[in-house]
């Protein structure tokens, strides 16, 4: 039978907007591969009182209690103390970790205060969940019939003791092994794409068949559960070639780590080169490309062209063409795709131009209109994107496209 948990991040500054609880995202994907279902996230303030009364609700509800945050040496780091009266739990000293602590501030040259030494402090009978990665260790242990984990709030630390000890500790819940692998889109949007799949997803159990929404993409998450490795992930094959059959060239990978890491991967494959003109994106595809290791091979260079004149002292976009038709237009994005490309002597240039917003627009060309341009192969090809609200994504929609754009052109599609 499938276990629940609850997960509560302890932190003042998540309550006040300061800090995002990016943790819970983490570790919800995390239990997700061990087939245990989260149903509640709580968050609370450093206050032991309310963080109490979290931990009780939290008892009649989960199978499995996992907390973040409040481990460290100031006195508003109460989750330990909390926890452990709420379960009728000693705190003892635990020599081990003392020891690990003086032996960090001595390496670092430094005289560790008095109140570092609370984080040695362990609940009885726990298991301790070493923290190479920081100060704090974690712990877990078993009481009243339910299983409690406490690890660090700091996403840098938090992240690799939830993989590397918190999964293996939680594997004894196990009752099968689950294989999950993730379609990438782009081009179709979560509505539509539930409503093509909707006649098999809705009937399946295992594998089973899931939407999840990202800025300007959807992920459909493909997961089967089976005794071996092996034979969940052939449960999920099958369903991989149905969805490709259903969504076709929308999809742009399966497990694939991000749009541009494909198209950079497709470039080396191709043996193809790129360059980019940009106005309001200002640099934004550049940066995704080179964001990716080994880009210098096939990524030439970019060129921001965010003023007419930059436009036309750069890359030469007839000021007559300007004139006419505007710096946001079919036309200009043309142009600076086929211009750039001619500078870097690339075989594929890319030209955007729009209007992010959130100002500025015309009722012919509303806040959002962009035009994505790709110059190859002695083609060129331009696309209009519908007008949003919002200036981010406007951009990151323009980029996107331009990836796909760049993606279809390079595997030969439409």
């Amino acid at each position: 039978m499938s276990k629940s948990a609850e997960l509560i991040a302890v932190g003042t500054e998540l309550l006040l907007g300061n800090i995002a609880n990016t943790d819970a995202q983490m570790i919800s994907q995390a239990l997700s591969m061990l087939g245990i279902n989260v149903y509640y996230h709580t968050v609370v303030g450093d206050n032991p009182e309310r963080l109490r009364d979290a931990v009780e609700i939290a008892k009649g509800r989960a199978d499995i209690i996992i907390t973040t945050g409040g481990l460290g040496p100031t006195f508003d780091d109460l989750t330990k103390q909390t926890l452990a009266a709420s379960f009728g739990k000693k705190l003892i000293r635990n020599e081990e970790e003392m020891a690990k602590l003086y032996a960090f501030f001595e390496k670092r040259g430094t005289v560790m205060t008095k109140n570092n030494e609370q984080q040695a402090y362990l609940p009885e009978d726990c298991t301790v969940l070493t923290n190479p990665w920081g100060t704090a260790p974690g712990c877990a242990f078993e009481a009243e019939g339910k299983t409690v984990i406490m690890l660090p709030g700091p996403p840098r630390e938090c992240k690799p003791m939830m993989y590397e000890r918190a999964l293996p500790y939680l594997m004894k819940y196990m009752d099968a092994t689950i294989v999950s692998h993730e379609i990438n889109i782009f081009g179709m949007g979560e509505s539509a794409v539930e409503d093509k799949i909707k006649s098999i997803a809705e009937h399946m159990e295992n594998p089973t068949l899931a939407p999840y929404a990202k800025e300007g993409q959807v992920v459909l998450r493909v997961t089967g559960k089976a005794k071996s490795e092996e034979e969940a992930d052939a449960l999920t094959q099958p369903v991989i070639d149905t969805v490709r059959d259903l969504l076709g060239d929308v999809i742009y990978g399966v497990d694939a780590i991000s749009l541009e890491n494909t198209v950079a991967k497709l470039l080396k494959e191709k043996g193809k080169t790129l360059s980019a003109a940009e106005s309001c994106t200002a640099g934004l595809l550049s940066k995704r490309i080179t964001d990716i290791p080994g880009t210098s091979s096939v990524f030439l260079g970019g060129v921001v062209v965010y003023s007419n004149e930059a436009k036309e002292n750069l890359l030469g976009v007839p000021h007559e063409l300007l004139e006419e038709f505007g710096a946001v237009s079919r036309e200009c994005a043309n142009t600076l795709a086929n211009n750039v490309r001619q500078l870097f002597s690339s075989d594929i240039g890319v030209g955007i131009t729009g209007i992010a917003g959130p100002d500025g627009g015309t009722d012919e060309k509303p806040v959002g209109t962009v035009y994505v341009a790709v110059s190859a192969g002695g083609m060129i090809w331009c696309k209009t994107i519908r007008p949003q609200r919002d200036r981010a994504l406007n951009r990151n929609m323009a980029t996107l496209t331009a990836l796909d754009m760049i993606r279809r052109y390079l595997e030969g599609l439409k």
